[in-house]
Formats: C-alpha cells, sequence, structure tokens
C-alpha cells in the first residue's frame, strides 16, 4: 500500500471515530465511589428481603432454603428451567420460588424489588465465570 492511500485510510478511520479511544470509559474517582455505593445499596434492598419475610405469605424467607444465596446459580441463566418447563432467566425462578414454597405474590420484572433481589443473588455469586444454560 503506498504512502497517499494509507494517509487516506488513517484518515477515513480517524473521521467515523474508529480510532479515537472510548471516552465514555473514563471515569473519575469519585464516579466509581458513588456507583459501587449506589449498587452496594441495591445489593444490601435485596439481602433485607432476602432473609425477610415480606415476599411471603407463609413466614417464609428465600434465606431458608437458600442461605447467602447458596444454590441459585444466576451465571448459569438463562437456561432450561425444569420447574418453568422452558428457557428461563433467573427472574422467572424468582417469581417460581415466591409464588411456591413462599407462597406470595409474583414481583413485577421491572421493580424495584426484583432488581434488589437479582443484584444481591449476583453479589454473592461474584467472581463466578459465566456458563448460560449449564445445569
Amino acid at each position: 500500500m503506498n504512502v497517499v492511500k494509507l494517509t487516506a485510510l488513517i484518515l477515513g478511520l480517524l473521521l467515523c471515530g474508529a480510532v479515537l479511544p472510548a471516552l465514555a470509559d473514563e471515569f473519575t474517582e469519585a464516579d466509581l465511589k458513588r456507583w459501587e455505593g449506589e449498587y452496594q445499596s441495591v445489593v444490601e434492598k435485596g439481602r433485607a428481603l432476602w432473609v425477610g419475610t415480606e415476599l411471603s405469605s407463609n413466614g417464609v424467607a428465600c434465606a431458608q432454603c437458600h442461605p447467602n444465596a447458596a444454590n441459585t446459580h444466576p451465571e448459569t441463566y438463562p437456561k432450561f428451567q425444569k420447574q418453568i418447563g422452558k428457557v428461563a432467566e433467573l427472574r422467572h425462578m424468582i417469581n417460581w420460588c415466591i409464588r411456591n414454597p413462599l407462597e406470595g405474590a409474583d414481583l413485577d420484572f421491572d421493580s424495584a424489588e426484583m432488581l434488589a433481589l437479582e443484584a444481591y443473588i449476583a453479589w454473592e455469586r461474584r467472581n463466578v465465570p459465566l456458563a448460560p444454560g449449564k445445569h
């Protein structure tokens, strides 16, 4: 490739932004501290729901079957879930557990409570490699 063509290629890449650094990934220490605090706040709300009985009508808590979110394996979702009879996301299984062992009402998938439960479960399984579909 001659110098003129190479220069034109580089200039074209620069103009379309292909070579520019990803400025959206530059965070300040204050940003990171705030975001970690916000996340931990949601995790703590999830833990409170997990160990409490407000999601149940029979006094059962998630933690009675799954202390510290044990045996929830969020890293394996989506996967075929035999209780549900189809490929499901973790939130489907959370609602199945609330509906069945806890005899409670399903949570809306976009509710603050569902987000908090998912955040708590994921926090307890942090650093476990993703393995969607694994049983």
